[in-house]
């Protein structure tokens, strides 16, 4: 009997396990290329995950005691008070020095009335004075507005106004544009003036006296207070406003808590490849929140030193990165393009850089900086300062800006969604939810919102009616909602994701959609890394848009022929730049983005600029100089382009 049993049990277990081994077999070779994409990026996810394990858990650690980034930073200066917090040109602040300033500054304002609330607007250049002042205000529950300096008039006053500044700290090299607003200005709100200097500063003289608005006299006329806790909202209150560069329009506030600063930069410290003993070199402005939030984040969290500059310098970004002993580099924009312009040196690679972290990186430069510069790691980012979420290439893989993991892919708080690229709206299944797209398809960024975590919640801007315009709703499941970028990015099957373009920037042409930042890093590429700013422009009875390319060409110098004969071999036909506008210059913003407003508005039109415009004509095949006469021609229809 025992015998026949086990005879049977042998039989039904053989048969399980070929019945498995038959299932596991098929279902192998039917999904071959799901296992090979899987065991691909395992390491990749796996690597990832951990450095969002480590993110959260220092999130955390600020939520556990509701802490401000004053109140943290008080840590990082009692481990170690001596350590060089900041260095710009021969100057060296420690982090106790940072603090102390910081405390002196809460003295100051503490004594004009500042409270809980009260918003303290900050104009200055960069300097480690900037990031210290802001650490006092925040530390009384103010919140400061970081004004750009390079708004004046109208632009300026809309953005004193809509932070409904109480006071206004400037830098004394703005008073001409500070007088010229006076009048415009609310008369109550205060205006100080910083002139950066050393504090003259005696423990065993009088108080120094000082004018009505002079801050730095007041500051050395003040004694610091003792340390305390910021008397604001904590972890989740608000603490800085940083603007938007206003390419489309004024510029809009985007609010930053302490929440929101530590997400952002202890994001791209881990996922980045950052470490505390690491000097990081920061051209960027500091009123901007890559510099000033990412960066500045990353000595007021982790104890890193910052390297500062004024202003970006092409020519001297590896010079300082040599003299600072920098072993992390900052870019944005156009900055890395500018500096593979400069001819090449034997310091190109006499640097201790070893990690450069930024967005904006050109596809078409990435490798050959690299190369050139000998750098180990780039670490693209992708973000919004408005947005609940970034994304950085963790692997060096060449022109990505983050991934999407492709295990899974369900659970990870962003995605890209189909659009209708007329209106700008969410293409909708039959149930009403977002479509996504599919490897190697085009979609709009979108993000999770989630209140209830800090590193999802979604604060958007001062102005309520800008922010509810950035969020869809029924996005993955009925109920939810997700911040919408406006950013068009394209997945390959790996789910590395790789930025094309701005929803506003992308035209169709021929019925064919054109990436304005696709054709410009080709063009730049093209004519020796100059500056070249691709739009669209109307043709009046003709379905689409025309592309249009403004190029810098200050001497003269740049062959349209040859330039053509090289675009006819790098880019389909639709895509290549119907009119040729030749510059001097190009309008760019604090952060290296090409404003494209004005551009668009004169248009072809030779009446409404003195620069050289030309035309492609498609019979002989060859740009031609467009003046009026060609101008009338094309507008009545009889030059057909």
């Amino acid at each position: 009997m025992c015998t026949i049993l086990e005879g049977l049990f042998q039989d039904w277990t053989s048969g399980l396990l070929t019945l498995v081994t038959l299932w596991a077999i098929y279902w192998g070779v039917s999904h071959w290329r799901w296992c090979y994409v899987a065991a691909v990026t395992l390491r990749r996810d796996f690597k990832a995950l951990h450095h969002y394990i480590r993110m959260l858990l220092t999130s955390w650690r600020f939520s556990k005691n509701n802490l401000a980034i004053s109140d943290y930073f008080h840590n990082v200066v009692q481990k170690h008070p001596n350590k060089s917090c900041f260095l710009m040109d021969d100057e060296v602040w420690t982090f106790q020095q940072v603090e102390e300033f910081s405390l002196r500054t809460s003295a100051v304002l503490k004594a004009e009335g500042v409270k809980k609330g009260d918003m303290v607007g900050l104009m200055m250049s960069n300097c480690p004075e900037l990031p210290a002042i802001w650490l006092g205000v925040t530390r009384l529950g103010a919140v400061v507005p970081l004004l750009n300096t390079n708004q004046t008039g109208k632009t300026l006053l809309h953005s004193i106004n809509i932070s409904k500044c109480n006071i206004v700290i400037y830098g004394d090299e703005y008073e001409e544009v500070f007088q010229d607003l006076k009048a415009d200005l609310d008369p109550s709100t205060k205006l100080f003036k910083f002139n950066k200097r050393p504090l003259n500063i005696s423990n065993n003289e009088p108080p120094v006296a000082h004018s009505a608005n002079d801050f730095t006299s007041m500051l050395e006329a003040t004694p610091p207070l003792p340390w305390f806790r910021s008397e604001g909202d904590g972890y989740n209150g608000k603490l800085l406003y940083i603007f938007t560069s206003g390419t489309t329009g004024l510029p809009k506030a985007a609010v930053i808590s302490s929440a929101k600063l530590v997400s952002g930069s202890t994001g791209i410290y881990y996922f980045g490849g950052i470490n505390s003993d690491d000097v990081v070199y920061c051209p960027m402005p500091l009123y901007h929140s890559a510099g000033g939030c990412v960066t500045i984040g990353y000595a007021l969290i982790f104890g890193c030193t910052i390297a500062l500059r004024k202003k970006f310098s092409a020519s001297s970004y590896f010079q300082d990165c040599i003299k600072y002993n920098a072993t992390a580099g900052q870019y944005i924009g156009e900055m890395c393009r500018y500096i593979m312009a400069t001819p090449p040196s034997p310091i190109d690679k006499q640097h201790q850089v070893r990690v450069m972290y930024g967005n904006g990186m050109r596809p078409t430069i990435w490798p050959e900086f690299v190369k050139r510069f000998n750098i180990q790691r780039i670490a693209e980012f992708y973000g919004s300062t408005e947005g609940n979420a970034n994304i950085v290439s963790v692997d060096n893989q060449i022109g990505a800006v983050g991934f999407i993991p492709r295990i899974m892919s369900s659970i990870y708080p962003i995605g890209l969604v189909k659009i209708n690229r007329e209106t700008g709206e969410p293409i909708r299944d039959s149930k009403g939810l977002c479509q996504l797209a599919g490897p190697g398809e085009p979609g709009v960024y979108v993000s999770k919102i989630n209140p209830k975590l800090a590193t999802r919640a979604y604060l958007g801007y001062v102005d309520e009616e800008a922010s509810k315009k950035k969020i869809i709703r029924d996005v993955f499941s009925f109920g939810d909602s997700a911040f919408i970028s406006g950013d068009i990015l394209v997945a390959d099957e790996l789910g590395y994701l790789y930025f094309r373009d701005r929803t506003g920037d992308t035209f169709r042409w021929r019925g064919e959609n054109v990436s304005t930042t696709e054709v410009e890093g080709v063009i730049s590429k093209l004519t020796g890394q100059r500056d070249a700013v691709v739009y669209s422009v109307e043709i009046p009875n003709i379905e689409g848009r025309a592309g249009m390319c403004g190029i810098v060409d200050v001497d003269d110098s740049l062959d349209l022929d040859e330039l053509l004969k090289d675009l006819s071999k790098d880019l389909p036909k639709y895509a290549r730049p119907i009119f040729i506008r030749k510059m001097t210059s190009v309008d760019l913003t604090g952060t290296f983005k090409m404003r494209k407003n004005d551009l668009q508005k004169e248009g072809y039109d030779p009446s409404k600029t003195s620069d050289k415009l030309y035309y492609l004509d498609p019979k002989l095949d060859k740009y031609i100089s467009l003046g009026k006469t060609e101008y009338e021609s094309i507008i009545s229809g009889q030059t057909r382009l």
